[in-house]
């Protein structure tokens, strides 16, 4: 496998980038959810190889970046399934307040 120069290697994280932020510009907020959903296993993917490459330690850059992505990896995957649980949340039938006993009002006070 040839070794890529850093400018490929930034060309292709920007390309990535804009590609990626058309895509979900894109996106129904029907499909939030979903969508929340989809990128939460890719970051389950990211997390398992960042922790294979800081587990490799083979310099100290390498041990850094990888913990720097083990981080950030779980702090998306947190914040993800908090959005996604709140998304939810918003869509569950509201129950009607159960009406207090006959005679009394409101406060306890009859």
């Amino acid at each position: 496998m040839s070794k890529l120069d850093p400018w490929s290697m930034v060309f292709v994280f920007m390309l990535a980038t804009f590609i990626g932020i058309e895509v979900i510009r894109g996106v129904s907020r029907l499909l939030h959810t979903p969508l929340m959903s989809l990128t939460n296993a890719i970051s389950a993917i990211a997390i398992v190889g960042s922790i294979i490459i800081t587990g490799e330690q083979k310099d100290t850059m390498s041990l850094v970046l990888g913990a720097v992505a083990v981080a950030a990896s779980m702090t998306n995957i947190v914040s993800g399934f908090l959005i996604t649980d709140r998304m939810l949340k918003m869509f569950k039938e509201r129950k009607p307040p159960a009406p207090g006993p006959t005679g009394a009002a409101e406060g306890g006070r009859s």
